[in-house]
């Protein structure tokens, strides 16, 4: 598969995590020639917090992890790629519970302590030893993460994703880096797509503030795009704190935050730019809504229409679409009161078409790979970001397909 057009030049050089050993193993579940799983051990100590799809279909993977995210501590993780362990019954439930007993057996931890996730084709059902066969393998190959060990780990989780996606950041002055791998390319709608996030930090940070500060970074990233509407049954974002640097969260809280959302917003905007099939990677911005969930929910109906999509994909400046997908919203808005550009061209404006506007320029800015629309309501202060892409014939082509 053709690596996308909207692909970053290369994958990032992430840094080493301290406290966090990784390694990778083709299983040949689904595909030959290629790593699938993903194995992760963390030291003694290590904190987690995570957010998960809100579907009521969750897979088995989910569930064990909702189960679990609340405990003190965290020492590892599997991940396979290929089969999404969901609507798989209790044969699914007997998976997870096979697999993280295997892993405890293995590397003498608490089953409670294993953390899960699949990813791939729903409703198929698999024997736990495709997994737990490569265990020792997988714990035999631990090794501290460098440049390629992240970019193999970012490309063992892979689905339809057409490249690896990583990103770091450092802790304001400290030593600790934030740093993470995430796949992800169509059905993407998180709602906390098929979307995997894998985070890690060396900073010492309580299961209570580090579930606080994963929600908050997940609700300012991962919950801002969209490509498809389409929200997974395995929608996972896992974070996990060693504590190895010595360094505390106590006092360095923003840093903090700071860096875990820049992470995952670079993740989640690397996973739209990813878009099956997609060429354009576009940015709505909502200001002047009711509130900011109200702008966030106008920016979904945008950034959701297939219509809105494809004269995006056409490069057709039809402003009249956008109009329509703020109106079906459900959110506070009034005509008159409305208006939008594409690009620097203000094309709407008192309920109708602006006397300044140009469609050329609106097309030419169309024409690029980088698009921004933005939305002013002028109902209130509210504001919020999404982000998107078009969408092509690429997109039926990938799915039509993507049993065979």
């Amino acid at each position: 598969m053709p690596t996308s057009p909207l692909a970053p030049a290369s994958f990032p050089n992430l840094p080493s995590v301290k406290g966090v050993q990784l390694s990778v193993a083709a299983s040949g579940m689904r595909y030959s020639g290629r790593d699938d799983l993903f194995f992760a051990l963390l030291n003694t100590g290590t904190t987690v917090g995570g957010v998960f799809t809100q579907s009521l279909c969750p897979s088995a993977p989910v569930e064990w992890c909702k189960n679990i995210i609340n405990r003190k501590s965290a020492r590892a993780l599997l991940c396979n790629a290929g089969n999404a362990n969901a609507f798989t019954g209790n044969a699914g439930q007997a998976v997870v519970a096979k697999s993280a007993k295997s892993v405890s057996d293995l590397a003498s931890l608490n089953p409670e302590d294993v953390f899960l996730a699949s990813t791939g084709v729903i409703g198929e059902p698999f024997h736990p030893t495709i997994l737990t066969d490569h265990l020792p393998m997988l714990i035999g190959g631990l090794k501290s993460p460098n440049f390629e060990l992240w970019k193999d780990a970012a490309n063992a989780i892979r689905t339809t994703d057409t490249f690896p996606k990583g990103g770091y950041a450092k802790i304001g002055k400290t030593d600790a880096v934030v740093a993470g791998i995430a796949k992800g390319s169509g059905m993407i709608a998180p709602n906390m797509a098929t979307m995997l996030a894998f985070v890690f930090t060396d900073m010492k940070v309580e299961q209570k503030l580090l579930q606080v500060a994963t929600e908050n970074a997940v609700n300012q990233s991962f919950n801002c795009i969209t490509v498809d509407s389409d929200t997974s049954t395995s929608d996972t974002v896992l974070t996990f704190a060693t504590g190895e640097t010595g360094v505390s969260v106590e006092g360095h809280e923003l840093e903090f935050q700071e860096a875990l959302n820049n992470v995952m917003l670079g993740l989640a905007q690397q996973i739209v730019r990813d878009g099956e099939g997609a060429t354009k990677f576009v940015e709505i911005s909502v200001t002047g809504a009711e509130n900011d969930a109200a702008a966030k929910e106008i920016g979904k109906s945008v950034g959701d229409s297939p219509l809105v999509k494809t004269a995006l994909a056409a490069e057709d400046a039809n402003w009249g679409r956008i109009v329509m997908a703020v109106g079906k919203s459900g959110q506070l808005a009034e005509r008159d009161k409305l208006r939008i550009w594409i690009g620097d061209e203000l094309v709407a404006e008192h309920g109708m078409q602006s006397e300044v506007y140009d469609e050329s320029r609106a097309t030419e800015h169309m024409c690029g790979q980088e698009i921004s629309i933005r939305i002013d309501v002028g109902v209130g202060d509210g504001s919020s970001v999404v982000w998107t892409c078009d969408l092509t014939h690429g997109y039926i082509d990938i799915n039509a397909g993507y049993r065979s």
